[in-house]
């Protein structure tokens, strides 16, 4: 078994191959209508090689993708991927497999059965005292706040469930408001959300209720403490978890760095980060649902008092 990281190869090869074998022929198909008319060539290496060799440099532990390809991919996979090409036009195939690996990744997320996290956090795309001089996003990234400083970036906007699985995603400039990306993801959402203070607004909260969806959020000291039932007490104070999932997701899965060269780059860097976080067998989790090998609705036991997670 050749496992790098979380990740055993053949298993990750064989689903993306086989994602690719359905969602490229008729991506292509939609470009190219009529296929005689225009020609497309061939790349040495197919698209489902290279999206796995990204996926699994996101699960690698290492910090550079050139030294992960020189020096782990060419000599310990050279068996595995036979027909490598150089370094250079390895990164040129990146923006082509940009589209397959956010449909890749559509398919690598989970509907909520009920519980629900959200939260946002920074991608810095570089020093804020490099800002002025800074031209590779210069149309597309925006300063922005966080509760520690100002940066200038993108926020990437996640819902996770109670397992630690991605439910929703999204990315936006830096100075777009946490409550104004909500409202694009909760669309099809279900049950209750839990949030932190960035979340708080009266006209949200009754809107999102119109949908089935209940958000709980901290409040701010100079608020009135809102009644909450203890089931959304305990869970509120476990919003740490999806703090945990952006922490493993920037210190393992390298969501975050400051040396991207083009926007398409940075897109497909933040995609494989989350399509390898999605193939962590182990996760962050409450195990609320795991009770003798059965997925149950028992969120805990306190005081010989049983309490049910609602269904939706």
């Amino acid at each position: 078994m050749n496992t790098l990281g979380h990740i055993d190869l053949t298993i990750l090869f064989v689903d993306v191959n086989d994602f690719c074998n359905v969602f490229i022929p008729a991506w292509l198909q939609s470009l190219l209508p009529d296929e005689k008319s225009q020609r497309m060539r061939e790349s040495t290496m197919h698209p489902s090689e290279v999206m796995t060799i990204l996926i699994l440099f996101h699960s690698s532990g290492f910090r550079s993708l050139k030294n992960f390809y020189l020096y782990y991919v060419s000599s310990a996979l050279g068996k595995a991927f036979p027909k490598l090409v150089s370094y250079n036009r390895f990164v040129e195939l990146e923006k082509s497999v940009l589209i397959p690996l956010t449909a890749y990744l559509n398919t690598r997320r989970v509907t909520s059965r009920g519980i629900a996290f959200v939260d946002s956090t920074k991608l810095q795309v570089c020093h804020n005292r490099r800002i002025p001089n800074h031209k590779t996003f210069k149309e597309f990234a925006a300063r922005g706040k966080t509760s520690v400083d100002w940066f200038y970036g993108f926020k990437l906007h996640i819902i996770i469930d109670d397992q630690g699985e991605l439910v929703y995603f999204l990315l936006t400039p830096g100075n777009i408001d946490d409550r104004k990306a909500l409202r694009k993801i909760v669309k099809e959402l279900k049950g209750k959300l839990f949030g932190d203070k960035s979340y708080i607004s009266a006209e949200l909260k009754e809107t999102l209720w119109k949908q089935g969806v209940q958000l709980i959020t901290t409040v701010r000291k100079n608020m009135k403490e809102v009644f909450l039932e203890n089931f959304d007490k305990i869970l509120l104070r476990k919003r740490f978890l999806i703090e945990t999932v952006i922490g493993q997701l920037k210190n393992i899965c390298q969501l975050e760095h400051t040396r991207h060269r083009s926007l398409i780059n940075f897109m497909v860097n933040v995609i494989c980060a989350l399509v390898a976080y999605s193939w962590k067998t182990k996760k962050p989790s409450l195990n609320l649902r795991d009770w003798k090998g059965k997925d149950v609705n028992l969120l805990f036991m306190e005081e010989n008092n049983i309490f049910f997670l609602p269904t939706f």
